[in-house]
């Protein structure tokens, strides 16, 4: 330990009492007043440390407004807004741009977790208000360099807490394929959006933590990869946990998608998860194959228990099953295998995923290089505190808070051990694609369900009973890290709510997982089905 001084300033509010209070709290004590008058001096010269460390100005990516210019951030009207998905539009784009990027005239919708300088970030939420972003996300730039425009912000459900799509503070956001049913969470806004054809959205860009860009996609007929974990960096984005933060690319089609993702992956130096990124600067032009509908060559495993999941039903089975068959067809070896961690995969993410959500939204976010959002971190404890804030929280936030203050009370070592478990779930899945190419099992275990009923009598079970076992195939790959794509392989006739029996249909969506960094492979499976099938025919 290294001390510079035994002298405290003037004023210096410390004393032995603080000590004496501290070590209560600890539950021990020290045993003589030299000690704790001397604790007491290196405490007082540690708070004035800590002073002019509060005092010093904070470090933030800086924006060049000059060549990246936000115009007119507004919050939209209901009639320009008709499914919710919109949290703020404006137009941000590169005036230095000449031509020839790989996204040269795209529009683009981003996650409102997303920081755009000077353009208010909701969150989804009223928990806490009143945010307004001083720096650019890192993929925000990228995106521009390469010939987007930004639209707006994308809705996302509160504080990026659920995976239906009726929790945001601006309301429900609806599914573009029926009316008053949810588009999935959290990046609910996302896959509205660029599935609307009432929307010039070509791609947009969505955060997945438990599987909040897959599970949208699957639910609105998106293609929606969550990368590598740290292939794109997160710098810039209000995170839940460091470990299973991710940023995904939603669109329309699989070559979209490479596109999109080939813009913005690679390491920043800025953000640790994003050091390791092992990049292709291809991930597009790969696919412009002499055969793209061949896949000859290519081993493909069925996960078991990604069918056994009691969640999953029969009739979602029935259609991933014979959207494999069509891998087959196609040339790929495909065969069944069992990794029987997989049915505790959700298990571990859920100790990671509640622990750690709770102790980032406490500031505790320790042992990171990149760049945190400090003016963020301080409208959430100070939200925590307060009573009038706290009754706007969603129940799924108000969960994070009570179940982790709860495990760091009652099983303070559970955290580090999830840890440890998230990679042995990794090493489960690699030891599998050491031999096989690729993973598939079914992205979601039902199609989209009718809102939820959100009214002032509306109870916390109630809100959140739509999505039970939602998770429970996406989440274990947030821990684990390997890449993981929602692929639409069939329709379905909606069974409940308002449109029950109507002969609408619905997507459901198959998930592709390859090795670590080995994204062109998993694209390669989807684009040969996409380019062969018809998914809203079969």
């Amino acid at each position: 330990m290294s001390v510079f001084t035994f002298d405290a300033k003037a004023g210096n509010p410390v004393t032995t009492d603080t000590i004496v209070s501290l070590a209560n709290e600890l539950g021990v004590k020290e045993h003589t007043q030299i000690e704790l008058e001397q604790y007491k001096t290196l405490l007082a010269v540690f708070h004035d440390a800590c002073e002019e460390l509060d005092e010093m100005d904070d470090y933030l990516p800086e924006v060049d407004y000059e060549r990246f210019p936000r115009k007119d951030p507004y919050f939209p009207q209901p009639e320009d807004n008709k499914l919710g998905a919109w949290g703020y539009k404006c137009e941000v784009k590169d005036l230095k741009y000449t031509g020839g990027g790989l996204l040269d005239g795209s529009n683009i919708a981003v996650k409102d977790c997303i920081a755009i300088a000077g353009v208010p970030m909701l969150l989804g939420t009223n928990f806490v208000k009143d945010y307004v972003p001083k720096t650019d996300a890192v993929v925000i730039t990228r995106l521009m360099e390469a010939g987007a425009t930004i639209q707006g912000k994308a809705v996302c459900e509160n504080l990026c807490h659920s995976a239906t799509s009726h929790s945001a503070g601006t309301g429900p956001v609806h599914n573009p394929l029926a009316i008053g049913y949810s588009t999935g969470g959290s990046s609910s806004g996302s896959a509205a959006l660029v599935m609307d054809p009432e929307e010039d959205i070509d791609i947009t860009i969505g955060a997945d933590q438990g599987g909040s860009v897959r599970i949208p996609a699957g639910w609105c007929g998106a293609v929606g990869l969550k990368p590598t974990f740290g292939l794109i960096p997160f710098t810039g984005c209000a995170g839940n946990e460091a470990t299973n933060d991710h940023l995904g690319v939603l669109t329309r089609d699989v070559l979209t998608n490479a596109k999109g993702l080939q813009a913005i992956a690679g390491s920043d130096g800025i953000d640790d998860r994003s050091f390791g990124a092992q990049t292709s600067d291809y991930y597009y032009d790969l696919l412009d194959l002499s055969d793209p509908k061949c896949l000859k060559g290519l081993k493909i495993a069925i996960l078991k228990e990604g069918f056994e999941n009691r969640a999953v039903e029969q009739r979602v089975k029935d259609t991933c099953l014979a959207a494999i068959k069509k891998f087959k067809e196609l040339g790929a070896t495909v065969e069944e295998v069992s990794i029987p961690l997989h049915s505790k995969g959700a298990l571990i993410w859920t100790g990671v995923s509640k622990i750690g959500g709770y102790l980032t939204k406490m500031g505790n976010n320790i042992g990171r290089r990149g760049v945190s959002l400090n003016d963020l971190t301080q409208k959430f404890l100070e939200a925590a505190h307060t009573q009038e804030n706290w009754d706007q929280a969603y129940p799924s936030s108000k969960n994070i808070y009570y179940n982790g203050m709860y495990a760091e009370k009652k099983f303070p070592g559970l955290y580090g051990k999830c840890t440890n478990l998230s990679r042995k779930l990794r090493d489960s899945y690699n030891k599998v694609l050491e031999e096989y190419d690729l993973i598939v099992l079914p992205n979601l275990p039902y199609i989209a369900r009718s809102h939820a009923e959100i009214g002032p009598n509306a109870t916390p079970l109630e809100l959140i009973g739509k999505q039970v076992g939602l998770s429970s195939n996406t989440a274990p790959f947030d821990q684990s890290g390997h890449p993981a794509l929602a692929l639409p392989v069939g329709m379905l006739p909606i069974l409940e709510g308002p449109l029950a029996d109507s002969g609408t249909k619905l997507p459901v969506s198959l998930q592709i997982v390859g090795q670590w960094f080995d994204e062109k492979t998993v694209y390669r499976a989807a684009y040969a089905f996409e380019k062969s099938y018809n998914w809203k025919d079969l």
